[in-house]
This record gives C-alpha cells, structure tokens and sequence, in this order.
C-alpha cells in the first residue's frame, strides 16, 4: 500500500455505515488507494431513514480540506454530502483544479427515505459554481431532475437528454445513473463534451442496498486516481456496484 494512490472525500457520516464516509472509505481501500477524508456533516441514520442530522461549521470544513492536500499527493477527489451552502462555498474555496485531480461529485440533495440533505442555496452553488468545476458528476434521476427543474427521466432517450442539459453546468463529464429505472437492465448514461452518449448496461436485480451511489462514486474515484480513464472507470465502477449487489438477490 506504500505506493497506492491517495483519494480524498468530502462527505458527511453515516452511523448506520450503509452510506456516507464509511461506504466510501470501504469501497476505495477495497480498490487499492488510501482515504484522506474531509467530514461535512454528521447524521444520525438508520437503515431506513435520517433522525437528525448536524452541519460542522464551514471553516473547520475548509481547514480541513486545506490540510488534506497539504498532506499528501491528491489523486483524485470525491464530493459527497456538503449540507449546506456555507459549506459549499468553503470547499469551493479551497478546492484545487481539475487540472490538479479528477474531481468526482456525487450530488447528494436528500436521502432515500426523503430527508433533505442539502438546502436550496447549496443546490443553486453546486449547479452554479461548483459542477462546472469538476470532471464528473453521478447524479440519479430525482438529483437530475431537482438540478434541472424538470420532471424525472422515464425512458433512456429522456435520460440521455438530461444528461446533454447537465452537461451545460459545465462538468467534464455527466454519469446519469439508472439505478431507479424500471427497465429489465440498469442503463447509466455516460456523456462527456468530447462525444456521443455511452450507454453502461446491467442486469436490474430485485435487491436493495444502501449507499450504491456512494460506492459508485467512490470505486470511480478510487480508479482515476490509479490512472483509469474516465470511460474505463465508470465501466468497471458499475461492475463493482453489480457485483456487491449480486449476493442480495433472494434465494430461488
């Protein structure tokens, strides 16, 4: 592990450990880097929803980012939950250029039991100002549809349009997940300024897991950071995801 590369997180924690930090930090040592992290917020979750939630202040998040790149040779970034626009704007403060490290952000708004998770001057910042500086944002169909303003994605023409719309935010890339499709496969639309659309296909599989969008993130992040590209990465991150859920699937 001496030479492996370092990834670092923002996000909030989880107590739960089905999402946040904890799935974050497993899914990226699993991959073979080393985790710096950068805690945003601290929740209080069960399996099955958010009970409270606490936003740290916004300068020890900035301080805390500020130490994390002083303190080793960044290979990529992964930005999870921020909380709140104070928080927004502190990263954003201190956040390098893509240049620098892919930059991954998985727009995190509310939970999946409903629970927002970010408050409306924070969305304005990540789809102003923040989105447009980095490689690649995963957002799911409801994350989609609230930056867009627009109504949920239902066919994947629907969804390889919103992806092209948030693409104008200014991201390298956009990985429109299908994770809440109904379709026999999990189609995710990969789209970038260089090309057409890339269609990443699976097997939709009758199990739930919390945190699948975190583990996506991360494993891309983990394997950008070892040198995939950005194509290679989102392919191999979405096998990983598959590979996790496989043994969930119910007993025939």
């Amino acid at each position: 592990m001496s030479d492996a590369p370092h990834v670092l997180v923002i996000a909030g924690t989880d107590s739960s450990g089905g999402a946040g930090l904890v799935r974050d930090v497993q899914v990226i040592t699993e991959l073979g880097a080393r985790v710096s992290c950068v805690v945003t917020a601290v929740t209080a979750q069960t399996n099955l929803r958010v009970e409270a939630s606490c936003v740290l202040s916004p300068e020890l998040v900035r301080q805390q980012l500020s130490a994390a790149l002083r303190s080793h040779d960044i290979r990529a970034i992964k930005i999870g939950m921020l909380g709140n626009g104070a928080i927004v704007r502190a990263v954003l403060d201190e956040l390098p250029d893509r240049s620098r490290a892919p930059i991954i952000v998985d727009p995190v708004l509310c939970s999946s039991s409903g629970a927002a998770l970010l408050d409306p001057e924070g969305v304005q910042l990540v789809r102003d100002q923040l989105l447009s500086r980095c490689t690649l944002m995963t957002p799911n169909f409801f994350e989609a549809g609230a930056l867009l303003g627009e109504p949920i994605a239902r066919t994947n023409a629907e969804q390889a349009e919103q992806a092209q719309a948030l693409l104008r935010f200014g991201s390298e890339g956009v990985l429109l997940k299908g994770g809440h499709g109904t379709d026999a496969d999990s189609v995710d639309v990969l789209l970038t300024q260089a090309g057409p659309p890339v269609f990443l296909r699976a097997p939709r599989l009758n199990v739930t897991m919390r945190g699948t969008g975190c583990a996506l993130s991360s494993a891309i992040a983990a394997l950008m950071a070892a040198g995939a590209t950005l194509e290679s990465a989102c392919q191999r991150a979405k096998g990983y995801v598959y590979d996790q859920l496989l043994p969930l699937r119910p007993s025939s």
